[in-house]
C-alpha cells in the first residue's frame, strides 16, 4: 500500500477538481497519439489519425481522454486501495487489449504537459513531483507488477541498452 502525505493528498485531490476532464483527457490523449504516433496502434476503430488536426479533431479520441481521466479520478477516490480499484481495468488492458506498459508511460507524460498548461504557475515543481508524478508512477508500477510484465520490461531495458 502506498502512504501518501497530507500534502499529496490535498494537492492530489485539489488538481483533480479544477480539471476539465473533457479538455484534459482529449488534450493528453490527443497529444500522447501526435508525439507518440506508434500508440495509434491500439485505437485502429477509431477512424482518421492520420495527422494532428485529424487526431485533435477526433469525437473518438476525445471520448477515450474523457474516459482515462475518470480512470484516473478513479485512483483519486481510492488512493488507500488503487490496486483494488484497478484490478479489472489491469486484467482489460494487459490481457484483453495487451497494451505495451510503457505507453502509460507516454500518456502520463502528455498528461503532465496538459496538466501544466492548464495550471499555469500553480503547477510548481513541488506540485509536479507530489500531484502528478508520484501517482502516475504508482499507478503503472503496480499496473506492471499486476501484469508481471515489470521485470520482462527491465529485462528489455537491460538488454537494449547493454553494449553488444
Amino acid at each position: 500500500m502506498v502512504e501518501w502525505t497530507e500534502f499529496e493528498r490535498t494537492t492530489i485531490q485539489d488538481i483533480f477538481s479544477k480539471m476539465n476532464y473533457d479538455v484534459v483527457g482529449q488534450q493528453s490523449l490527443a497529444r500522447c497519439l501526435v508525439v507518440y504516433p506508434w500508440t495509434q496502434r491500439y485505437f485502429g476503430n477509431f477512424g482518421n489519425l492520420y495527422n494532428a488536426a485529424a487526431i485533435m479533431g477526433n469525437p473518438m479520441v476525445a471520448a477515450h481522454g474523457r474516459v482515462v481521466l475518470h480512470g484516473l479520478d478513479k485512483a483519486v477516490k481510492n488512493m488507500d486501495n488503487i490496486k483494488a480499484a484497478y484490478a479489472e481495468l489491469s486484467v482489460l488492458h494487459s490481457e484483453k487489449l495487451h497494451v505495451d506498459p510503457d505507453n502509460f508511460r507516454l500518456l502520463g507524460d502528455c498528461l503532465t504537459v496538459v496538466v501544466a498548461a492548464q495550471l499555469g504557475a500553480a503547477f510548481t515543481p513541488e506540485v509536479q513531483a507530489n500531484a502528478i508524478s508520484r501517482p502516475i508512477r504508482t499507478y503503472f508500477t503496480r499496473w506492471l507488477i499486476r501484469t508481471n510484465l515489470y521485470d520482462l520490461t527491465r529485462t528489455i531495458s537491460y538488454d537494449l541498452a547493454r553494449p553488444h
